[in-house]
């Protein structure tokens, strides 16, 4: 089987799509003298998402793809919000998911001093002011989309005084929120985000890596252009909601001295997954609210989340490609996730015997004390998987759901006086129902064709049902957590909505069931599947004494069947 974090390389099917149509010319035409250098820049407020993944795929598979590097670059200017905890995540993912940025680790805060002397140069040049108004006022000043905005009373100041101010700024002399450094372009364009925006505030708290170095901490899009022409970057890819920004992107870098040729900004559509949300500030009260049990929660669209339930690097890659990169925004099936995800995990996944809800039977016509070892695939996609052997007893465990007492038309499972082959061992028919006082079942009393296995005289002998099952007194218990959808509505988050009272409560089932031995040493770094059920990995919080196992993925594919309609 292939190693699931493998770094992915450049094939000669390479996906296409108009960012990378840009680069091909940008390299044809000599633009960056050969150069290619993309880069990733989260800011470490959060974990990262199955979105983030996108972008992830996209900027580093740009670079594999052209021989070019990408960065991984660590967007922390607002150091209320950002943790070490999100740093270190975030590299775990990014690493997971089979890209290494090597050397090119970088962070905003790497270049606080420089932005510093920029924002002097364009005070110095007249391109920016500091600003008396509060941030309610920077609000009402700014005007809307269709009414223009008002000047500062603070916006002719003599660069003198801006040059001393802001100097103030940087020294602590004034408390937060008392002013902050604007650019000064035009008040009345149609364009908000040109409207003067901010391109520092003063914030009198500790950063993760400057300490109480700096009081002032420059604003997103004056750190993001600067940083990338700093690193020299070629291709700054960006989501769709950032185009309206590009104005500025190129006002800041067109003011200043940067390094030529300058980087670019491209703008492509977010991924927009249906059940789920993909606001890190909605899963960050998911989270703090104790929804869910953490960022990694099985049920979360986090990368960890996602690995943690079982899918592989390998399932996200492919599901990225998949979807594409284009320019309009909206809804991806969370079905096309789901059939991504079933598509890896049918070619690796471990084929193993367990039953989530168990039902005794036993055999009364096979010997009491006799163990037989039968043979059973390991995987029959993969023709190097083998076999291994299952134990078989006179009693078993089977689904509940693979007998009715009294079955509608069509059901080949088993009920009294009927037939079904047990998977890998005998054809059994049920001959009496055990109930308890109250009426439950609590064991079916079977015979078994004793000649029906493999190999025997009736081994060909053809029945309706095929049902799995574990012998019982070589089972393990094991602690089993089917995961479905978290939000029961395409859209939780749609306009209008509060998106916790969509909350899926079925979205988690613990069952204790009975598994076959050879999963008491499940290797968490392996996928199984428990056949006819669902594909399962082991938790990290599993222990030897009884493991845990998250169900990753049901069998059922409604994504393809619908293709297939189609």
């Amino acid at each position: 089987m292939s190693d699931p974090t493998q770094t992915p390389q450049p094939s000669a099917e390479r996906p296409s799509d108009f960012i990378r149509d840009i680069v091909a010319e940008d390299l044809k035409q000599g633009t960056y003298g050969g150069r290619v250098v993309t880069r990733f820049p989260p800011e470490p407020n959060g974990y990262l998402h199955i979105g983030h993944a996108k972008s992830i795929c996209l900027n580093f598979g740009i670079a594999l793809e052209n021989n070019g590097v990408c960065h991984l670059r660590f967007d922390d200017t607002n150091p209320t919000r950002e943790d070490v905890e999100y740093v270190d995540s975030i590299q775990e993912d990014v690493r997971w998911l089979g890209f290494d940025w090597g050397k090119n680790m970088f962070y905003a805060s790497d270049y606080f001093g420089q932005l510093y002397d920029y924002a002097v140069e364009l005070i110095k040049a007249g391109k920016a002011y500091v600003c008396d108004l509060t941030a309610e006022q920077l609000i009402e000043y700014r005007g809307a989309p269709n009414v223009p905005g008002k000047e500062s009373p603070s916006r002719n100041r003599p660069v003198e005084e801006n040059l001393d101010l802001f100097a103030r700024m940087r020294a602590g002399e004034l408390p937060d929120g008392a002013k902050t450094l604007r650019a000064k372009i035009d008040m009345a364009s149609s364009n908000i985000h040109m409207r003067d925006p901010a391109l520092y505030r003063i914030r009198k708290v500790e950063h993760h890596r400057t300490g109480s170095q700096w009081c002032i901490y420059p604003m997103y899009d004056y750190a993001h252009c600067l940083s990338d022409a700093i690193e020299r970057i070629t291709h700054s890819i960006c989501t769709l909601e950032f185009e309206v920004h590009r104005p500025l992107y190129d006002w800041i870098l067109d003011q200043l001295p940067v390094p030529q040729p300058r980087p670019h900004q491209y703008e492509f559509a977010r991924l927009n997954l249906g059940y789920t949300v993909m606001s890190k500030r909605k899963l960050l009260q998911l989270v703090e609210e104790k929804l869910v049990s953490g960022w990694d929660d099985p049920r979360m669209p986090t990368v960890a989340g996602l690995r943690r339930r079982g899918v592989t690097p390998a399932a996200i890659r492919h599901f990225c490609h998949r979807i594409g990169v284009t320019k309009y925004n909206g809804l991806t099936d969370i079905a096309l996730l789901e059939h991504s995800v079933r598509e890896d995990l049918n070619k690796r996944a471990l084929r193993r015997l367990a039953v989530l809800r168990p039902i005794k039977v036993v055999l009364t016509n096979y010997p009491e004390g006799k163990v037989e070892e039968l043979d059973a695939t390991n995987n029959p996609e993969d023709p190097n998987a083998g076999t291994r052997k299952v134990p078989f007893s006179r009693v078993l465990y089977i689904e509940r759901d693979d007998f009715m007492e009294n079955p509608p038309k069509k059901y080949f499972r088993l009920f009294p006086g009927n037939e079904v082959r047990l998977k890998y061992a005998y054809i059994i028919k049920c001959d009496e129902v055990i109930k308890d006082a109250g009426g439950a079942i609590v064991e079916l009393r079977c015979t078994a064709d004793l000649d029906s296995k493999s190999g025997g005289a009736t081994a060909g002998r053809k029945v309706k049902g095929t049902i799995h099952w574990v012998s019982a007194a070589h089972a393990i218990d094991a602690e089993v957590r089917l995961y479905d959808r978290l939000f029961t509505v395409e859209e939780p988050d749609g306009e209008g909505r509060d998106f916790k009272q969509f909350l899926n409560p079925n979205s988690l089932e613990i069952l204790t069931a009975k598994l076959e031995p050879s999963l008491g040493t499940a290797d968490q770094a392996k996928r199984y599947q428990f056949e006819r059920l669902a594909y399962f990995s082991l938790d990290r919080d599993s222990v030897p004494a009884k493991p845990a196992f998250n169900r990753t993925i049901t069998l059922k594919d409604t994504w393809a069947k619908e293709q297939r309609k189609g």
